[in-house]
Parts: C-alpha cells; sequence; structure tokens
C-alpha cells in the first residue's frame, strides 16, 4: 500500500494540533461529575493549557530516536518514564514506585496499582498511531507495551489498544464505522472496554440521546473507581463525540467533553483523531488560530536534552514523525510506504488478520502478576501467580516461561543452564538447573515452562532480589532476569 507523503505530513499535523485543541478546550472541566453544556474555548486566544497527553508521547518519540523500534519494549519505556517523567499522579506514581523497587513490567502496573484501570494510557497513542499508519496492530503492539509499565494488565492496556489502532486504521480510511470495528477487533471481546464501545454503537443506531447513552456507559462501569477516571467509559464518551458528531469537528468536541469527567482526555482524543481523519482541512479556521502551533508541556523533566530534543511546535513534532515513521514500518515488516503516489487505501484482509491474531495471542498470554523479559535469544516471561510478597523463611513458587522466538539470530533450539544469584539472601531450592529450548514458529507460544522454588532467608529486606542468570550453550552472552518479591 501506499500513503501519500504530503497527505501524511498534513494528518499527522492536524493531529497533534487537533490534540491540542481537546486538551485546551477540556481541561478546565477535568473532574467534573456532572454533564456539561459546553459551547466552545474557556481560555484566551493563544494560550494552550499543558496536557500530560501530549507530553509523554515527546518522551516516546525520543525513545523511538534513541532506541529504535526494533528492541523497544516495556522495560526500556519504563526507563524513560524514570529519567523524563516527573509526575507521580495515580497511576504513574505507582507504576514508577514500582520500577524504582526493582518490578519489571507488566506488573510494575499490576501490584498495589488501584488505577490500572485509568486513563494514562489509551490518552497517549498517538504517537504509535502516527508512527504506524495503516498498520493497527502495529501501533496496537507499541501502545500495549507502553500501557503495560502503569497499567500492567488492566482495562488501562486494552483501552490503549483499541485507541491507537482505531487512530492508526483512520489513516486509510475516512469510514469512522470500520475504524471503530477495527480497534475492537484487536481487544478482547468481554473485556469492559469492548462492552463499553458495543454499548455506545448500540444507543446510537437506536437514536438514543447522547447524553442517556453517556449515563447508561457511566451505569455500566460504576462499579470501577466508583465510575470515574476510568478507561472504558472515557474512551466509550470519545467514541460517543465521534459518533454524534458525524465528522462535524465542533460538535464532535463538544458531545465528548459534555459527557464530563476525563474531559481534557477525551477532548484531545477527539481532536487528534479527527486530525488524522480529515487533515488541517477538517479543523476549523477560528479554533485553529485560537490555539495556534505551540507545545507547552507541563510533566517532563526539566533538563539540557529536553530543551535541545523535543520538539517546541505541533509543526516540529511533525516533521519528527514524517522521519521515523519510514524506519517504524520497516523494522516490523509493514505493507505500507510513504512515497509521493495518491494513497492506496485498501488493506487486505489476510494482512488485518494477521495482526489481529498476533494482538489477541498477545492479550491471551496475559497473567497479572508476571514480568517480562526481552532477551537476545528469547522471550521470558516470569508468573509468580500471586503478589510478589514473601515472608521470612517461606518458599514461594514461580514458573518461568521461555519463547524462542528470536527469528533474526536464526530459531534453533538452545541447552540453557539456570543458575540463581542473590544479595539478599533469596535462593532457589528443589529447582530444575538444566532447560531445554527447543525451536518454534508460534508466536507467544511458550516453548518451555520450568517451575522455581524460591526460599528466603530469616531476615528480609523490604525488597528482596533474586537473579537468574541463563547461560547458553555455545554461546558467549549470558542473560539476566531479576525477579523481586516484598517482603
Amino acid at each position: 500500500m501506499n500513503i501519500n507523503l504530503n497527505e501524511f505530513r498534513d494528518r499527522v499535523h492536524a493531529c497533534w494540533v487537533g490534540k491540542n485543541i481537546g486538551g485546551t478546550m477540556g481541561a478546565p472541566y477535568e473532574g467534573c461529575r456532572e454533564r456539561l453544556d459546553i459551547k466552545g474555548f474557556a481560555t484566551d486566544p493563544n494560550v494552550i493549557i499543558p496536557n500530560d497527553d501530549l507530553d509523554l508521547q515527546l518522551v516516546w518519540l525520543y525513545a523511538v530516536e534513541q532506541v529504535g523500534p526494533f528492541g523497544l519494549d516495556a522495560s526500556k519505556l519504563g526507563e524513560f518514564w524514570l529519567n523524563f517523567i516527573s509526575p507521580y499522579w495515580n497511576e504513574y506514581g505507582l507504576g514508577k514506585l514500582n520500577l524504582r523497587r526493582g518490578v519489571v513490567p507488566p506488573m510494575s502496573g499490576d501490584f498495589n496499582n488501584d488505577w490500572r484501570n485509568s486513563n494514562g494510557a489509551w490518552i497517549r497513542t498517538e504517537i504509535w498511531a502516527t508512527l504506524a499508519p495503516g498498520c493497527p496492530g502495529v501501533a496496537a503492539k507499541y501502545a500495549i507495551e507502553d500501557a503495560m509499565v502503569d497499567h500492567g494488565t488492566g482495562e488501562g492496556t486494552y483501552a490503549a489498544a483499541f485507541v491507537a489502532a482505531l487512530q492508526s486504521y483512520a489513516f486509510i480510511s475516512n469510514d469512522l464505522r470500520a475504524m471503530i470495528d477495527a480497534g475492537l477487533k484487536f481487544i478482547p471481546a468481554d473485556s469492559r472496554m469492548a462492552q463499553s464501545i458495543r454499548l455506545v454503537l448500540k444507543c446510537y443506531d437506536e437514536k438514543v440521546d447522547y447524553r442517556e447513552t453517556a449515563k447508561r456507559v457511566f451505569e455500566l462501569n460504576k462499579d470501577i473507581g466508583d465510575g470515574w477516571f476510568e478507561a472504558p467509559s472515557n474512551v466509550s464518551y470519545a467514541v460517543l463525540g465521534l459518533l454524534y458528531g458525524e465528522g462535524d469537528f465542533k460538535k464532535s468536541m463538544i458531545y465528548a467533553i459534555n459527557c464530563g469527567d476525563d474531559t481534557d482526555c477525551t477532548g484531545a482524543t477527539v481532536g487528534a483523531t479527527l486530525g488524522i481523519m480529515h487533515g488541517m482541512a477538517g479543523i476549523p479556521e477560528d479554533w485553529r488560530g485560537h490555539i495556534g502551533d505551540a507545545i507547552e508541556t507541563v510533566c517532563i523533566t526539566k533538563s539540557i536534552v529536553t530543551r535541545s530534543a523535543f520538539p517546541k511546535t505541533c509543526t516540529e513534532l511533525t516533521g519528527k514523525i514524517v522521519t521515523a515513521a519510514p524506519v517504524m514500518l520497516f523494522a516490523n515488516h509493514c505493507p505500507i510506504t510513504l512515497t509521493d503516489a495518491p494513497t492506496d487505501m485498501t488493506l487486505e484482509e489476510k494482512v488485518l488478520k494477521k495482526q489481529i491474531d498476533k494482538i489477541q495471542n498477545r492479550f491471551s498470554a496475559f497473567r497479572r502478576y508476571t514480568t517480562e523479559h526481552n532477551l537476545l535469544r528469547c522471550r521470558a516471561t516470569v508468573d509468580f501467580g500471586e503478589p510478589p510478597v514473601i515472608r521470612a523463611g517461606e518458599e514461594k513458587k514461580i514458573t518461568l516461561k521461555l519463547n524462542n522466538n528470536v527469528a533474526e539470530l536464526g530459531r534453533l533450539p538452545h541447552y540453557i543452564t539456570l543458575n540463581a544469584y542473590s544479595p539478599d539472601g533469596l535462593e532457589l531450592v528443589d529447582s530444575p538447573r538444566s532447560i531445554l529450548l527447543p525451536h518454534t514458529p508460534q508466536y507467544y507460544d511458550f516453548s518451555s515452562e520450568t517451575v522455581l522454588t524460591v526460599r528466603a532467608p530469616e531476615k528480609l529486606r523490604s525488597v528482596n532480589r533474586i537473579v537468574l542468570e541463563l547461560e547458553f550453550e555455545g554461546h558467549p552472552t549470558l542473560e539476566y532476569i531479576p525477579v523481586v518479591f516484598y517482603s
């Protein structure tokens, strides 16, 4: 497929301008628990309210530029969290606290985190959609890695996959219903996220008033965080705005924000999505003129790197994405080329199905108390099966799962010797020390499972670590997996 380069640039630019418009318009009402009746901006012209929705995506772009798309995963994004994102709000803070204590994603977003179903991840998906235009499965893949850092295996991660896939699909289709349907295919059908979106679609088809639709969505999800600041409802409010607005930028924005709750997030996502769909021509000139082109940040750590590396305008941000997108597409074997030719908006069904299957398989492997590790010769998962808490003298079983899925190095069988080291006195007892890892062509089909028993000493620290060392016979590179227990 081809995406015209000039059209792509225009849509990406409109994405970020729309993001700024929605974030600034919705920010004054963030957290309102009543339905609103706004008509437009509450801010003066050329005033942009800083928004973490956009800030975090500047950091992710910097991560792509520094690490590259090939090895970018949740653990590496977690390091960028710690270095560049200053707030400790809600899931941000809980995820960062776990990271600082050595807990690896996705458990960094799961353990002791009552905000894992909240909004912090789906609000930052545009970076993945614009870097993977027309490849919804790739956008969803990176959105999942991103979301797992602070949302683990919660509904917040499903929400991020849905929005990223929808927005990526918007580059090759202006059919909103098709975009929504595509997004739904990338998340579990029984998730609360999927149920909420289907409810909005049903109400819209039955011509239910949008305020009543918002009320029904709230009632469906009021068992999650009392119905406020949770992802299933707020993503649904954004979808509601898009549907009931019927392509009109202003109506769509106002309908979404009038639903209340996390209004800067719903407005920003509506604006960004419509920007991708229709480009700058789809954004009303008076609203474009009111907001301008600048980017104002609020939660990026101030440093020399910040001043020099992060874009200051939507135009500059667009230029960086236009440069990086071809690398992302190439790294993920996407059938998309950015050229001077007209856009070919046909995504083969078999290509889409392959992308959907990968993401659904990814979700089917989700377990709440797990950590994931992308090693050189395999992908490893440590499954605790329960919260990672151990008492003095206690024994806990964990499952080490290895998947031989690194095709770049040749998918060969491996004979592995397992060693363990612990500065805190944890030890492996009665556990296998030799592992055979056969080759397998199945994505995320774990080739090997080994149950290990960890015993705690009589004196424990608050955080205790044991490091598993994998020694691959015939290869010089040793691989290390940290395993962390709280006491």
